[in-house]
């Protein structure tokens, strides 16, 4: 970061050479970079203690405000006839370029977040050009469109300094905010519990509602509640670690919220996740699904249970159909993780299970579970098109969960592998 070089394409060297000639200018700011053509620069000092010079306002207010910047070429018109090849290319997209804020890529907005669990001031600073997701006592506020679908309100470090104003609340509630991400747009992303304020009051001033996270799943597309788990996950933990397992004493938080360290002993928590194996079992043409007794009228999963102390992943999967259903696996594969916000922050890890064809006969331990049955390819190409949740007073006998859990990810892996399997015979 705090980049600062231009290279003058005829003239003088500096940056105050004449406008005719093609200039091209990196500028760092702090935690912002980005790539500028045909600017004049004006005296700017970065995060870093450098400084800039841009004449270009407009460039340089793009670049403290942190919009994305289309590169242009300007010069005289045999300058201009030299670099005419690098029209085409620099006038692309900023994002084809990979141009944006923070640099070109997944690595630079994982160095800038991890930058921000380390860095308290520039956290601090992050926060008042970031984005919030607020919720009401952990549940997280949503907002539902034009065309039927949820999303979070997002609000601004500005905007939910005017809330906490209208309704009386001190502004440094803000520094309770915790770091959760960063957008593709590559700004950073806190969540706000607000549940000390009137709850259908904040809901009617930011035109939402605060909904359940377990509904939320259902109504929130892949990557929204994939974020707004994790930002309950995170605010919970920080709910239930105000002090240190080992002394009693008070720990404190740093400014991103990734850990809490004890006032005494300088011990440091960070957020945990409980290792949960979730495995979608195969009797060569049918797969196995259950439900407990908290779920939703005709919902049924994947098996499901924690792993225990000491355990591997396979081990744990074995003993956990054994106790289940009664039933000894054969061979296990693994296929994807996901972290779960239920019951309290768990990390699934999705596998495929066999069992022989002849030993399929189900033992189910109903203290653990409601139910358990076979299905075939057909009838869960059924359950997949029902719909999650299903419409209507009726509901099938059979419905899955929504299409960013794990659980259904196994299950659509199972029926295409079926269907390939079918047609290739």
């Amino acid at each position: 970061m705090g980049l600062g070089t231009g290279i003058s394409c005829r003239g003088s060297r500096d940056f105050q050479s004449k406008s005719h000639d093609v200039k091209v200018g990196v500028c760092g700011s702090g935690w912002t970079d980005l790539l500028l053509l045909g600017c004049r620069f004006e005296r700017v000092v970065d995060g870093d203690g450098g400084e800039t010079h841009c004449k270009d306002k407009k460039a340089l207010e793009r670049m403290r405000t942190g919009n994305r910047t289309r590169p242009v070429l300007t010069g005289g018109p045999r300058t201009m006839l030299l670099l005419n090849p690098l029209r085409g290319i620099l006038s692309a997209r900023p994002q084809v370029l990979g141009l944006t804020r923070f640099g070109s890529s997944f690595v630079s907005r994982m160095r800038f977040l991890n930058r921000l669990k380390q860095e308290d001031e520039a956290c601090a600073a992050a926060l008042q050009d970031g984005q919030l997701v607020l919720f009401h006592r952990l549940q997280p506020l949503l907002q539902r469109g034009p065309t039927g679908t949820f999303r979070p309100v997002t609000l601004t470090c500005s905007g939910v300094q005017s809330l906490l104003q209208n309704f009386g609340s001190d502004g440094p509630l803000l520094e309770d905010s915790i770091l959760i991400g960063c957008s593709e747009q590559n700004q950073a992303q806190f969540c706000l519990d607000v549940g000390h304020l009137d709850q259908a009051a904040v809901a009617e001033f930011c035109a939402g509602t605060f909904i359940d996270l377990r509904k939320s799943f259902f109504l929130l597309p892949g990557p929204a509640a994939q974020l707004v788990a994790k930002a309950q996950a995170l605010l919970r933990w920080h709910q239930t670690n105000g002090f240190c397992s080992a002394t009693g004493q008070p720990t404190h938080r740093n400014r991103a919220g990734s850990q809490r360290v004890c006032s005494s002993s300088s011990i440091i928590y960070y957020p945990k996740m409980s290792p949960v194996v979730i495995v979608l079992l195969s009797d060569g043409s049918r797969c196995l699904l259950g439900r407990q007794a908290s779920f939703p009228r005709g919902m049924y999963s994947a098996l499901a249970g924690f792993c225990d102390m000491g355990e591997t992943l396979e081990e744990t999967l074995h003993r956990e159909v054994a106790e289940e259903v009664g039933l000894e696996v054969q061979d296990v594969s693994y296929s994807s993780s996901q972290h779960w916000p239920f019951p309290h922050s768990s990390f699934m890890l999705g596998c495929h299970a066999t069992v022989s064809p002849a030993h399929t006969q189900l033992e189910v331990d109903r203290s653990e579970l409601e139910d358990a049955r076979w299905l075939t390819a057909e009838e869960i190409s059924s359950a997949l098109q029902a719909g999650v949740p299903p419409r209507g007073d009726r509901p099938p006998d059979v419905w899955l969960p929504p299409k960013h859990a794990v659980a259904h990810h196994l299950i659509t892996e199972w029926r295409d592998r079926q269907r390939h399997l079918q047609a290739s015979e």
